[in-house]
């Protein structure tokens, strides 16, 4: 992959496709740098695999294409020592209108692995074009994958497409979360931002549709605030669990029974099981991002101790 990445170096390979009409609609042609310039095209990838000497989760194949980077793999959790963190690190501090980013992440040989970033994910004021992110992970026989970025924070008049294919086999595990801000609220630009087109597309080792989810937020054609939608709450999210079907009924019982005891002023959530019972979808409007944060926590604390019987010391970061 590294190789492809290398030779193509092209603006197709790091751009989704198709880009759809809402976002493409703010596809004006850029006046300073190009989409495509260096700079404007972040790559990543990574394997990782269980190292049959160590035992430990290393990184077997690494390339990144700056403003994306990864550093090396640390091993924080004592009582589960196979399993790796890393840290997503972007130098330039946000993402850029006419931005491409793509990340290819794989995991085999029974590799246990968590990926967050180093801090919010900031999109930037555009005044043309729009930004977007390819996430595609690949999950393969007994491995153990838990990917948890920090919030997404749409500027005011920002324009951000993402698109998430998962790949993650019957017998494999997969937490993938998504959070988003209403913006900076602190700066009175709740809701100021243009479109957030969020994708999430998973199937399984063969093929075969495990979930689709598209989530479509336009808050200047639309109020956000609204029965229904948002209401009184500014930040939103999702945690997806990935599961062998054994796990899946006894996750949605924990998960939910957990999402019940957390204070309901300022978390409203759920959990589902995803169709033909190969996961969950657990749905959360929240006051802020520390309190989705908890709530995703709780739920990776549960996946692991069901499924790892292994416990979650919520350390990722110093």
């Amino acid at each position: 992959m590294t190789a492809a990445i290398t030779a193509v170096g092209e603006l197709e390979h790091y751009t989704p496709h198709p880009i759809p009409a809402e976002v493409q609609a703010y596809g004006a042609k850029l006046d300073q740098l190009e989409v495509g310039k260096p700079g404007k095209l972040g790559g990543l990838v990574l394997r990782l695999e269980r190292d049959s000497y160590s035992d430990k989760t290393t990184v077997k194949e690494q390339y990144s294409k700056v403003p994306l980077y990864t550093q090396r793999a640390l091993y924080l959790e004592e009582a589960l020592p196979p399993m790796a963190y890393l840290y997503i690190i972007s130098p330039s501090g946000g993402v850029l209108q006419g931005d491409r980013y793509r990340m290819d992440i794989t995991l085999r040989n029974k590799a246990y692995a968590h990926i967050t970033t180093q801090g919010a994910t900031r999109i930037y004021r555009m005044e043309k074009n729009f930004a977007t992110q390819m996430v595609n992970i690949d999950v393969d026989d007994g491995c153990y994958f838990e990917y948890i970025p920090d919030q997404i924070i749409p500027y005011v008049d920002s324009r951000f497409y993402q698109v998430t294919n998962l790949r993650v086999h019957d017998n494999a595990t997969m937490l993938y979360s998504e959070i988003m801000a209403s913006g900076r609220v602190a700066r009175g630009e709740s809701f100021a931002y243009d479109i957030c087109y969020m994708k999430a597309h998973a199937t399984n080792q063969d093929g075969a549709l495990r979930f689709m989810d598209v989530a479509v937020m336009e808050p200047k054609k639309r109020d956000m605030r609204v029965f229904g939608v948002m209401e009184n709450y500014d930040t939103v999210g999702n945690l997806y669990i990935l599961a062998p079907k054994k796990y899946v009924q006894e996750l949605n019982s924990k998960v939910n029974t957990m999402l019940s005891e957390l204070p309901k002023e300022n978390l409203y959530a759920g959990a589902s099981i995803l169709p033909n019972e190969s996961g969950l979808v657990v749905r959360m409007l929240g006051d802020t991002f520390s309190t989705l944060r908890s709530a995703v926590f709780e739920g990776v604390r549960i996946a692991r101790k069901t499924i790892l019987d292994a416990p979650f010391s919520g350390i990722r970061k110093g």
